[in-house]
């Protein structure tokens, strides 16, 4: 079932996705994710095989709602990098309240592609409310990431991270450090929460290949941990 609701002011796509769901699912929707999220939804259920709840929250402007510091390699305006935490701020005071509300307290997986993989995996480190999070291609390119990582705990128990094998071979010598960035992240993800609280997944092209596919891959991964794994 899909339901579009306004809560605080920002629209939200909800996906209830059979009875008595087993983990809340929230993901940044920005404009190029709108046309693919129905086909989202689907490919989670037949992966994760699991009721679930979606919540998509409308980002009305994807660079300065998800950087979460200012680089003028994402980009030169000003306010870019000043409005991650109100960002996250209504996640943990709006939507996810609203959310326990309505289904009760279950694990709460944030997911985003791109920025909004970067963001997932930046709150990571912002918010103890996650149990898992889904960083599908972040953009971990952004000046001093590994430095922000190094310094930082992570509270979410589980993390995904993925990657297209082309995306780091670009003229861009800002974006084509993500290969590197995004390796070093896995093994320090590795020795802070364990080599069974992370993968990275290698995905076959570059960044603006199979969105949809790649992050539904990394919500039924974070699903299939946080109720399969023998600790729980």
């Amino acid at each position: 079932m899909k339901q579009i609701i306004e809560i605080s002011g920002r629209e939200c796509l909800f996906y209830t996705e059979g009875e008595k769901p087993k983990a809340l699912l929230i993901q940044t929707l920005g404009a190029q994710e709108r046309g693919s999220i129905d086909d989202e939804v689907k490919m989670i259920r037949e992966m994760a095989g699991v009721s679930f709840v979606m919540a998509a929250f409308a980002i009305g402007d994807w660079e300065a709602e998800l950087t979460p510091w200012h680089d003028p390699a994402v980009s030169k305006r000003q306010d870019v990098g000043k409005h991650a935490f109100d960002t996250l701020d209504y996640i943990t005071k709006s939507l996810i309240p609203y959310l326990k509300e309505q289904f009760g307290t279950l694990p709460v997986v944030l997911g985003g592609y791109s920025l909004g993989g970067l963001f997932a995996r930046w709150s990571a480190s912002k918010a103890d409310c996650f149990e898992a999070v889904a960083a599908v291609s972040p953009s971990l390119w952004i000046d001093a990431w590994c430095g922000f990582s190094d310094a930082h705990d992570v509270y979410a128990r589980y993390v995904y991270l993925s990657l297209g094998n082309r995306e780091e071979h670009t003229r861009n010598k800002a974006i084509a450090q993500v290969g590197n960035n995004v390796r070093w992240e896995h093994e320090h993800l590795k020795q802070i929460l364990g080599p069974d609280h992370t993968t990275l997944e290698w995905n076959m092209g570059n960044h603006f290949v199979d969105g949809a596919l790649r992050t539904a891959k990394g919500f039924a991964w974070c699903i299939d941990k946080i109720i399969y794994s023998p600790e729980k």
